[in-house]
């Protein structure tokens, strides 16, 4: 890479020295041209390598972790002994140092009894310190809300012994875990269980009951009220902006509302919501700026910089992926700064490797790996094609040549890894990065004064909070709008894989990107009709074309939940369940063309039944909503009522043998029947539909369980109509999800061609479960999951019938 500049003169080359190599001649003004040096890259490959190694060893066995430690120290020696080249010997050292700090680690984790108490689930009562606010993973139907935290261990009593510990545990309890504050020093009783494989903890204590015994210290209380002051200022700004500025400023997202999480994961954004290095970038930057504006001596400035860093990490908390990313954020400055770029790449390999020596379960965090990623784009690529894309602007935009780079350098980088994490690539991302980024800064500088000004009053706070609210609502608008943008995210294999082939596409493209621009302005025409046959290629006509014509039933991709809408004529249809999530089903019946809804039914109230009805009430007209006759959860059915009420739509239950009729439409309820007592009440009440639309019969089961299938089962054997209809369906959208608490003999006597699953991408639940879908296969269904294929669709084509998706 190469800017335009006058180069310095070169001096006479180094002399080789025994049994080495020369050194390069150094270009004094190489990286004011924007050049990479090899002795930079030197120490970069060697810190890549290093922690790649420690990834991957820091779940292998006792054993396998010294052989290979051993392996490195044979080799380090030997390379020594032969004075082989100095990067060799860098590489092995520092994969050597690595290797001993991992191992360090986990000779520190098997201090105590911990480890042995966990392999035998034991009741023990646990000294600890919090290191993270609690928190409530993801509901689950029908259960009792789940509160989560991160602890370090200190001493640990079980089996009629105490001892020591130091090891990172994960609570795991009820609400009242709630009140304990980040940096508390808690006794806690309850039953340990083994942790996930792989994950840094090593273990996970189910809290029966908690007593906090010493209070967080100053610095933590400091940082507490910091941060409700914060939440305080933005409390009368509007939902946006008063989940997602905490969110730009501290990383606190309790608040966020979840459609605009989701729009922020499709468009990329959601780095904006981490405490990462681009965080302290701006912190950095607007202090260093201000020294400038006040004429502050140059000597001080890193000084005053330094300190408004640890004052911003106080307010975010000094855990470990805030100190990190203040690291990272640092040597991003430095990578910026002309007069000190030339360090940039230095300091960051020695960052890594100190941080990864200091906690070496960093090497397999996503968030070390994306700020790492980031800061190094940052240096690698914001200068030179910050420089290029001035160029190329009138003189007025100029300036915008680093703002634009910055994102681009981002994304670039960091593109592999975020496959790993949802299987897709952000065609947009880089678009949506660049609206935002001017946006960032100001939101961000506005949240830490009205943090700041909390400390004194209220009042003012919430002025600057809603001074901060402007930028910050449209960076939710940016993501709102951007998620919405068809083929704006385009499938790719996840896994390794992925992350490689996109890594390998990433680096053709950077190496080739000049002479590729270079073509395409030479031959335009040439270029248009590759992009035009590259896109018709890759494009699948489904995007365009969906709905397809003829379509009867449409199982709309909802996430982890069920939503089915039935044609029942032009724009009209019937919609069996709403999904979890208003936006994803407004977006479905949109794309369906559906105005007109003659019926809702909710085949029983939990959340990823009900809790999307708001999207299937937006800008559509909704002539009644019928339900399960068992009216629980009882929260959950006053709010689907409030739902209801203020658009004067009449509500109703159902029951087996209603019969419904809605156009060409005619539906049979097959249950409930009964209440059954046994399993989860409200899913063995589900609605159970039999739809008959065209020529086509579907079985909608909700989430019965395996007694309310079972007793279906029985009322099929008894009851000749329906056993002779429950041979004749197309389609069965199978019960809860794949949920594997289901009845085989069920679902071989409704055995029809095609099964259909609504399910969440990555659930927490496992669902589909395998022997979900090992039962599906081998009773001859063609399984079709909406995690996988998107929407899907049951199309009557002339006299034949066809599954279209629409991905």
């Amino acid at each position: 890479m190469s800017t335009s500049g006058t180069s310095a003169p070169r001096g006479p080359a180094a002399p080789e020295r025994g049994g080495g190599i020369a050194e390069p001649e150094v270009d004094v003004g190489a990286w004011e041209r924007g050049v990479v040096r090899f002795s930079d890259l030197r120490m970069l490959v060697p810190a890549l390598l290093g922690w790649a190694l420690l990834a991957t060893t820091m779940t292998w066995s006792s054993t396998a972790r010294w052989t290979t430690t051993a392996v490195l120290a044979a080799l380090a020696a030997g390379a020594y002994l032969l004075r082989r080249r100095p990067g060799v010997l860098l590489g092995l050292g520092v994969g050597l140092l690595l290797q001993l700090a991992g191992n360090g680690q986990h000779a520190l984790r098997a201090v105590g009894d911990l480890d042995s108490l966990t392999a035998t689930r034991a009741v023990v009562i646990l000294e600890a310190t919090v290191t993270s606010d609690p928190f409530t993973p993801a509901a689950r139907a029908g259960r009792e809300p789940v509160v989560m935290a991160r602890a370090t261990a200190h001493r640990i009593e079980g089996r009629g012994r105490s001892s020591r510990a130091h090891a990172p545990v994960t609570l795991r309890g009820d609400t009242s875990l709630m009140k304990v504050r980040w940096h508390d020093r808690v006794r806690l009783r309850g039953r340990l269980a083994p942790p996930d494989a792989g994950r840094p903890e090593l273990a996970v204590l189910v809290v029966s009951s908690h007593e906090v015994v010493a209070p967080a210290g100053r610095v933590a209380q400091v940082a507490e009220h910091l941060r409700a002051g914060l939440r305080r200022a933005v409390d009368p700004t509007p939902a946006d902006a008063r989940g997602l500025l905490p969110g730009l400023v501290i990383g606190d997202t309790s608040r966020t509302p979840p459609d605009l999480t989701e729009a922020m994961q499709a468009t990329g954004m959601t780095h904006l919501t981490a405490v990462s290095g681009s965080n302290i970038a701006v912190v950095g930057g607007l202090v260093l700026g201000l020294c400038v504006v006040l004429g502050v001596r140059r000597r001080w400035r890193p000084w005053i910089v330094a300190l408004a860093i640890i004052g911003f990490v106080v307010l975010a908390r000094p855990e470990p992926s805030v100190v990190r990313a203040a690291a990272m954020g640092l040597i991003g400055l430095i990578g910026v700064s002309r007069s000190r770029r030339s360090a940039g790449l230095p300091v960051l390999s020695g960052a890594i490797v100190v941080v990864l020596v200091l906690d070496p379960w960093m090497a397999r965090s996503f968030g070390f790996a994306l700020s790492a990623l980031a800061t190094l784009g940052l240096l690698l690529f914001t200068r030179p094609w910050g420089d290029a894309i001035a160029r190329r602007l009138p003189n007025r935009l100029a300036f915008m040549g680093p703002a634009i780079a910055i994102p681009v350098a981002a994304q670039v980088m960091c593109a592999p890894v975020v496959v790993l994490l949802q299987g897709s690539v952000s065609v947009i991302g880089v678009v949506a990065n660049l609206v935002a980024a001017p946006l960032v800064a100001p939101a961000t500088v506005a949240g830490v004064v009205a943090a700041v000004v909390s400390v004194v009053a209220d009042g003012p706070a919430q002025l600057v909070g809603w001074l901060g609210a402007v930028p910050t609502l449209g960076i939710a608008r940016t993501a709102r709008v951007m998620s919405d943008v068809p083929g704006g995210t385009m499938p790719w294999p996840d896994g390794g894989l992925g992350a490689f082939l996109l890594a390998g596409v990433t680096v053709l493209v950077v190496l080739t990107g000049r002479w590729l621009a270079r073509v395409a302005l030479l031959k335009p025409l040439l270029a248009v009709g590759v992009v035009a046959v590259t896109v018709a290629m890759t494009l699948p006509t489904r995007v365009v074309t969906w709905p397809p014509n003829g379509w009867r039933i449409a199982f709309c991709d909802v996430g982890q939940g069920d939503a089915a809408v039935v044609r029942t004529g032009p724009g009209r249809a019937l919609v069996v369940d709403a999904g979890p999530d208003p936006p994803a089903m407004d977006g479905c019946l949109d794309s369906l063309g559906v105005e007109v809804v003659d019926a809702v039914v909710l085949t029983h109230f939990h959340a990823d039944h009900v809790e999307g009805l708001p999207g299937v009430l937006d800008g559509r007209r909704v002539l009644q909503v019928l339900t399960s006759p068992v009216a629980e959860p009882a929260w959950q059915v006053s709010e689907v009522t409030s739902w209801m009420r203020p658009h004067g739509i009449p509500v109703s239950s159902l029951a087996a043998g209603d019969r419904l009729t809605f156009g060409d439409v005619r539906a049979e309820v097959w249950a409930p029947v009964r209440r059954i007592a046994a399993g989860s009440v409200p899913n063995n009440a589900s609605v159970v539909l039999a739809v008959h639309v065209g020529a086509v019969d579907a079985l909608l089961l909700g989430d019965v369980e395996r007694e309310a299938a079972h007793d279906l089962l029985l009322r099929l054997r008894r009851d000749a109509e329906m056993g002779s209809a429950a041979m004749n369906f197309d389609v069965v959208k199978t019960p809860h999800h794949g949920s594997a608490n289901l009845d085989a003999g069920l679902m071989a006597a409704v055995r029809a061609p095609v099964a259909v699953i609504s399910v969440g991408e990555d659930n927490d639940y496992g669902h589909p479960t395998a022997a979900h879908l090992t039962m599906l296969r081998r009773n001859g269904y063609a399984v079709h999951r909406t995690d996988q294929r998107g929407h899907v669709a049951i199309v009557e084509v002339g006299d034949r019938l066809e599954v279209v998706t629409s991905r």
